[in-house]
């Protein structure tokens, strides 16, 4: 696949996001991998408002660190055919926002990239994870910068997921694919 100039690696627009992407280890919750990938990578509208997050939460002496990022439409097919749950895991679909580029799952870090207590973990299904849920006074202090300042850089966040942003103009982009091993950085 040739390098589609649609798409961007987030550290390409700011060096100091950390990259963890669980699905590309056994660390998530199918405890398989899921794809062969460690570059995040979204639509280059979409990672501008990420970068500009990022140097605004930097401001105020925190990072970003993306768990999942653009997942070509095989990997969603591999997710759910891991985990074949469309209550939690979306059916294939390549104007699916994850699948098109334009949603981040992430948290936030200190400066040294210690995460910060959130209201649940990662990819935690239950009903703790939704927004709304009761969360201690330390998670709604995190969570609520993380969300003031995702939602200031043009991100809208899903109701079920605290972690889920989607640029807000999400449904100005179509479909579109991208190789993530084509935009490593040198």
């Amino acid at each position: 696949m040739t390098k589609n100039a649609e798409f961007m690696n987030v550290q390409a627009a700011d060096p100091d996001i950390i990259v963890d992407l669980r699905y590309a280890t056994t660390n998530n919750f199918t405890t398989q991998v899921i794809y062969d990938f460690t570059t995040a990578i979204a639509r280059t509208g979409t990672v501008k408002k990420l970068a500009k997050a990022s140097a605004l939460l930097k401001e105020q002496g925190y990072r970003l660190k993306i768990w999942d990022a653009y997942r070509p439409v095989a990997a969603q097919e591999r997710l759910f055919e891991v985990y074949p749950d469309p209550t939690f895991v979306a059916k294939p679909n390549p104007n699916f926002s994850h699948q098109k580029g334009v949603t981040f799952d992430l948290t936030l870090t200190d400066m040294a990239g210690n995460e910060l207590e959130m209201p649940t973990p990662f990819d935690d299904f239950s009903e703790a994870a939704h927004r709304d849920a009761p969360h201690t006074p330390e998670q709604e202090r995190n969570y609520n910068i993380l969300h003031h300042t995702m939602s200031v850089a043009g991100f809208n966040g899903y109701e079920n997921e605290w972690w889920d942003y989607r640029d807000s103009d999400m449904d100005s982009y179509g479909p579109a694919a991208a190789d993530p091993n084509e935009y490593q950085l040198d």
